[in-house]
């Protein structure tokens, strides 16, 4: 146990702090802070519930919403932050864990009414360049999970096709959400002007086909894995497993880590019916002729952009479902 002075000078606060800074920085986000205006007591009626996966994604929805209201979960990784009309919003945490735990948490908690609720994904994601560019926006019809089944390497059985067999069902390995949910939120969203930027532009005119391309809204479908993967041959293994499960309905144009662990929550407790699941593209999913792996995995030219059209796009959406 580290015993600090009673009395720190200025200068000691001031190293603290940049450490605590430094330390925060290297381990990840974490549970935001509580804003003024004091915790909500039982019962509070949500309308609906934006789940972000990380600050930078919640802060367009602090910075741009009136969400007084704070409302405490035992076991979610952050607080509900909500308006009087019951548009919330909270943070889960970053892949399957976190989000199915942060999920759980508040759906069994007794301090919200959580029965005609809403429940909005609202995050970023990577995309194939065939498929998708930086900034554009999807409303997933199907969820996949990429990580359930059985992977093999080529070196041991080349003949298995792109290295994946389907294996036993777990019951969580695709969801379909609601057709009707899904058109209305891409008919009010069609249309939505979206942020772009140079730097996006000029990374797209690394991948063929992709000079010259700026961000749109579409209805296409998500891949959801803990491993985040890179390269056109583990693209390929996506698309493949996506059309396994969805016995060739899906469509594959994005991936995420928490979506399909979401979806699975919610279905167990009655609510699948009531999700949707917005991502928008901050990276592709494979680097360009000759990039390395490691920059494609550690620099997001769209990240801006899509942080920002997710709110854009979400949020339209939200108010939307609230006023129901």
């Amino acid at each position: 146990m580290v015993m600090l002075p009673r009395s720190p000078r200025p200068r000691t606060l001031a190293v603290l702090a940049a450490v605590l800074g430094a330390v925060a920085a290297l381990v990840g986000p974490g549970p935001l802070p509580y804003a003024s205006g004091g915790t909500d007591g039982g019962g509070f009626r949500v309308r609906v519930l934006v789940l972000t996966m990380f600050p930078a994604e919640t802060r367009p929805w602090l910075e741009r919403e009136s969400l007084p209201r704070t409302v405490d979960v035992p076991g979610a990784t952050a607080p509900l932050r909500c308006s009087g009309r019951g548009l919330c919003v909270t943070t889960t945490g970053m892949g399957k864990a976190n989000a199915a735990a942060a999920v759980a948490a508040v759906l069994n908690t007794p301090r919200l009414d959580l029965d005609r609720a809403y429940f909005l994904t609202a995050g970023i994601g990577g995309t194939p360049p065939d498929n998708g560019t930086l900034g554009f926006a999807s409303w997933a019809r199907w969820l996949v999970d990429y990580d359930l089944g059985h992977h093999v390497s080529s070196a041991t059985d080349p003949t298995v096709p792109h290295g994946y067999l389907k294996g036993g069902a777990t019951g969580t390995n695709a969801f379909r959400l609601d057709d009707r949910l899904v058109g209305t939120a891409y008919r009010l969203t069609e249309d939505t002007g979206l942020a772009d930027s140079r730097a996006a532009a000029g990374n797209r005119g690394h991948y063929p086909g992709q000079s010259g391309r700026t961000p749109y809204v579409a209805v296409c479908d998500s891949v959801t894995g803990d491993n985040y993967w890179t390269g056109a041959d583990q693209s390929a293994r996506a698309r493949y497993i996506t059309e396994l499960w969805t016995k060739g309905e899906g469509d594959y144009c994005m991936t995420q880590m928490e979506d399909t662990a979401i979806a699975a929550v919610l279905a167990r407790h009655g609510h699948l019916d009531r999700y949707l699941a917005l991502r928008t593209a901050s990276d592709f999913d494979r680097p360009y002729a000759g990039q390395s792996a490691k920059e494609v995995l550690t620099e997001f030219p769209g990240l801006g952009i899509a942080v920002e059209n997710a709110y854009r796009v979400a949020s339209t959406v939200a108010h939307h479902l609230s006023r129901r």
